[in-house]
């Protein structure tokens, strides 16, 4: 079938520059997942400050709410059991609209981070 030199030097290069193409398509699947959880990882970084912060913030702005409600309403412990209460319906209107607000999004994130298209590089 083969009959010269030429025919096996070929295929051994080409069996090479296969074993060679496969290594970097490896290497390039790996910078890839590198790259992807890194960005995943990050913008998880970025909620979980964003929500802790905000949390500190509602807090805090619930004591003055509630301290600034205080004289009108009745006393401290009604103010607190109002902003109590308006926190409450709160939960339950974010858990109401948790597909919306919370699964929709985060899906698309995921969608956009992890969909093959590959958009043009921006250099």
């Amino acid at each position: 079938m083969f009959a010269n030199d030429k025919s096996i030097e070929s295929l051994s290069q080409l069996f090479a520059e296969c074993r060679k193409y496969i290594l970097l398509q490896k290497e390039y699947v790996r910078l890839e997942l590198i790259e992807k959880l890194t960005v995943l990882s990050s913008t998880l970084i970025l909620i979980v400050v964003g929500i802790i912060l905000g949390m500190m913030a509602l807090f805090y702005l619930s004591f003055s709410f509630a301290y600034i409600m205080a004289p009108h309403v009745g006393g401290l412990t009604v103010s607190f059991a109002i902003i109590t209460g308006i926190l409450l319906v709160l939960m339950l209107l974010v858990y109401v609209c948790r597909k919306r607000l919370i699964v929709q999004p985060l899906v698309r994130f995921m969608a956009n981070l992890f969909s093959n298209t590959d958009e043009p590089d921006k250099e």
